[in-house]
């Protein structure tokens, strides 16, 4: 089992559950995503202007360049290649990273480490950052202050999965001396220590002004299903497809091995 067996694994993997990911995310998200706009336009609509452009029947399009992209676009083409892209390469990270662990996770098989690399993966890289900061849809935040939450989310992300790494190498110290209830008590902690205060000390986003609650909670509710169904997709596939490589080298080991006993 190299890790290449793991990457290309990985990136598969990947792959597949962008499928459900976006079936999710169209279904569920672009709604909430339509609603948000809706907000958004209804606001411009209401503010004063000196002329306004004339209506050329697309509900939503951004402008980029000289290039119009159609709100249909957007919510199809648009939605399918960024999720496509980001969990064919979450899959391939995951991946090399489960191909690192084998052997290093106390008695776990590959499939069962791969699966516990998958949920640490998501509570580090997709679930802290969210809960201090989570998702917000058009019409919600200042643009003036967008670099500087783009710095708070990336810094409490980076925090978070250095944590992860740190506790998971301090449990493989823990794990014979304290056994495993103990070890998962003192390094959850410890997680969710530094994270906490981590949050503690990075600065509040608070920039809602008058955008309604229902809407907001709903476009973060699909937020968090989507990105839920992609990781849970990604540790499930993985953890298969880890698992039948593993049976079958496995298998082929003893066939070596009781042919060279003959």
């Amino acid at each position: 089992m190299t890790p290449r067996n793991f990457l290309v694994r990985g990136l598969l993997a990947g792959f597949l559950a962008g499928i459900f990911a976006f079936a999710v995310s169209y279904t569920v998200g672009e709604p909430q995503v339509d609603a948000a706009i809706a907000v958004e336009e209804a606001g411009t609509a209401a503010a004063p202007v000196e002329a306004a452009p004339a209506d050329d029947g697309h509900t939503h399009t951004h402008e980029e360049g000289g290039t119009v992209v159609s709100r249909h676009n957007q919510s199809t083409w648009g939605l399918a290649t960024g999720i496509f892209a980001v969990s064919t390469a979450f899959g391939g990270v995951v991946g090399l990273i489960s191909a690192f662990a084998v052997g290093r996770l106390g008695r776990l098989r590959p499939s069962q480490s791969t699966a516990v690399i998958a949920l640490l993966g998501f509570v580090a890289a997709w679930l802290v950052p969210f809960t201090k900061y989570p998702a917000t849809p058009p019409a919600v935040g200042n643009e003036d202050t967008l670099a500087d939450r783009t710095l708070y989310y990336f810094t409490i992300q980076a925090v978070s999965i250095l944590a992860m790494i740190g506790v998971v190498l301090l449990a493989r110290r823990l794990l014979s001396g304290l056994g495993t209830y103990r070890t998962l008590l003192v390094c959850g902690g410890t997680f969710l220590a530094i994270v906490v205060v981590t949050g503690l000390l990075l600065p509040t986003v608070n920039e809602i002004g008058t955008f309604p609650g229902d809407t907001l909670w709903y476009f973060r509710r699909a937020s968090l299903m989507t990105n839920l169904t992609l990781w849970a997709a990604l540790g499930i596939i993985l953890a298969g497809l880890v698992g039948r490589l593993y049976e079958r080298e496995t298998a082929t080991i003893a066939r070596k091995q009781m042919a060279a006993s003959l």
